[in-house]
């Protein structure tokens, strides 16, 4: 790997503009200044990577100061700039200080100060904050990767923590100062520690990963934060709220290799830290203790080698099982938080009214505070729904009033089919077989115990074989070929009830029977069982002639 940055013409431009800027400072004000690109981007761009988060760090001046400063002097090369936006601390989101940001170049180009800071115990917030050198920003930061500089003026990187280049070199991921200092001064890096090594694949240091375990440590990531004092009991519960521990955990799987980044919470001790992590009255109700976290990593691995375009170890899936898995990032993502809460599965406590529910939906609301995006928070839930009543899919079970239309009206329940893609089936048909593998994964040898495994995917195979036969694959687009008040008027009714709706059910019955059918034959249909005593009107409802209805329609 080499030490040395290659620009773009765009990134040349702006570090030319940016030093310009500052010899301008010198000679025309007396003011000393010096542009450093931190973090991120600087990273990147060793690794080959191209990077468009361009976070400029200033010695000696405030970003919004400086902003102002390049935008005239950018104006005056006949340089257009977009307007400065000036971002303002938010401790919850990691933003300490202020930033300013402006558009030039197409780029979108942050602006701050240098920094030293200082926490106090019981919070991630700096206590003081103040201009520093480039080694006390370094140190500050997260891991020595990101802690990483590119001076703009003699277009060199600056290793400050002389840790940053070799560990860049060697893929490990270790913390600037002792990570303990690092993590009781800001809890959320440990979790970003391990993001950044799913994302590349990096090795964890050994310090760090001992360091990690450590009881005090963990006790700091893994409070339960609300904006109620009464509940905030231990001073180091105000560290960490839940909400950005959900963004770190989403980051990651959202990542290149979710699968090692499951691996790593359990294998770090930090599975309750990060996700049984719920309110006093919802831990008190659990119905059962959650089950072992490695279950979570069974399931993740299990998911992996299911959708990986090679299992060698196991019978393949049906095609029509793993194939949106494999193309679609959202489902992929969905699929594998929700493989990560199968600790969590058929748990339940007690709401407010004292009524029973999934500890799934606390687990997201309060321990993740995750929302709809990829559908965790309302599609989660339905993938373990549907895994209970997909399970053991024997075709045997749909074979009333036939099999078209029991496993039509199978695949049109909401657990089956939720979610914005084609074939919504077979992403709970994937997840329903991943959690009955759970239990046949061989963890010595790291893979499935194929005598048991191999059957089970054969019952899922069949039943995906069966579903594309009878042409079943978007059946939960279907809709009624009758609207309601087509049914109120083919049955002579005077005006629809509770009854259209279990009416209209046996349409869609009928539809799924007679697939080619059309809506005067259904209407006929629907006729002929009224005739029969096989659909009624409901009693006191006063009835109309087809005639009257259609001419009122």
């Amino acid at each position: 790997m080499s030490h040395q940055i290659e620009l773009t013409a765009v990134e040349s431009k702006l570090c030319t503009l940016l030093d310009e800027c500052c010899i301008h400072l010198r000679e025309s004000e007396g003011v000393t200044t010096s542009c450093r690109i931190a973090g991120g981007w600087v990273r990147d761009k060793l690794l080959g990577k191209e990077s468009n988060d361009i976070d400029i760090a200033l010695s000696d001046m405030m970003g919004d100061v400086f902003a102002e400063h390049l935008q005239r002097f950018a104006r005056s090369k006949d340089v257009k700039t977009g307007d400065i936006t000036v971002i303002n601390p938010n401790p919850e989101q990691s933003k300490h200080l202020q930033t300013a940001r402006i558009p030039i170049f197409g780029l979108e180009v942050d602006l701050v100060n240098l920094r030293s800071e200082a926490y106090a115990a019981d919070s991630r917030i700096p206590t003081s904050i103040a201009f520093g050198t480039p080694v006390q920003d370094a140190l500050r930061r997260d891991i020595t990767i990101n802690a990483l500089f590119y001076n703009i003026h003699s277009r060199e990187v600056e290793d400050c923590t002389e840790q940053g280049l070799p560990d860049l070199r060697s893929g490990i991921i270790r913390t600037p100062l002792p990570p303990r200092q690092t993590f009781l001064d800001d809890p959320l890096r440990v979790l970003r520690s391990l993001r950044f090594a799913g994302r590349f694949g990096f090795e964890i240091d050994r310090e760090l990963a001992a360091c990690v375990r450590d009881p005090e440590i963990q006790v700091a990531l893994s409070v339960f934060h609300s904006w109620k004092a009464d509940l905030v009991q231990d001073a180091l519960k105000t560290k960490v709220t839940r909400d950005r521990v959900g963004e770190e955990v989403s980051k990651m799987i959202k990542g290149p290799d979710p699968l090692r980044s499951i691996e790593l919470i359990h294998e770090l001790s930090l599975y309750n830290a990060v996700f049984n992590v719920l309110p006093p009255e919802a831990t008190a109700t659990l119905s059962g203790p959650p089950g072992p976290s490695i279950s979570s990593v069974k399931a993740a691995r299990i998911l992996h080698t299911l959708i990986s375009q090679a299992t060698t170890t196991t019978k393949a899936p049906h095609p029509s099982l793993v194939s949106l898995a494999r193309t679609d990032s959202s489902v992929r993502a969905r699929l594998y938080l929700a493989a990560a809460l199968t600790p969590f599965a058929s748990l339940t406590f007690l709401d407010r009214k004292k009524k029973p529910q999934p500890t799934l939906d606390c687990v997201m609301r309060e321990s993740l505070r995750v929302g709809t995006q990829n559908h965790f928070l309302d599609g989660i839930p339905l993938l373990f729904a549907a895994a209970e009543t997909l399970k053991g899919p024997q075709l045997s079970r749909w074979q009333e009033p036939s099999p078209r239309v029991a496993l039509g009206l199978l695949l049109r329940e909401k657990a089956m089919h939720y979610a914005p893609a084609d074939e919504r089936w077979s992403i709970a048909a994937l997840f329903s077989l991943v959690q009955e593998l759970v239990p046949h994964y061989d963890l010595e040898a790291g893979k499935l115990d194929a005598e048991n495994a191999d059957p089970i995917i054969e019952l899922y195979n069949a039943f995906a074989s069966r579903v594309e036969e009878l042409d079943l694959g978007n059946v939960g687009d279907l809709k009624p070929i009758l609207t309601g008040h087509a049914v109120v008027s083919a049955l002579g009714a005077a005006k629809p009830g509770a009854w259209t709706g279990q009416i209209l059910a046996k349409v869609m019955e009928w539809q799924l029977e007679d697939p080619s059918g059309t809506a005067e034959q259904c209407t006929s249909w629907l006729r002929e069982e009224k005739a029969a005593g096989r659909i009624s009107v409901p009693d006191g409802t006063e009835e109309r002639s087809p005639k009257r209805a259609k001419t009122r329609q």
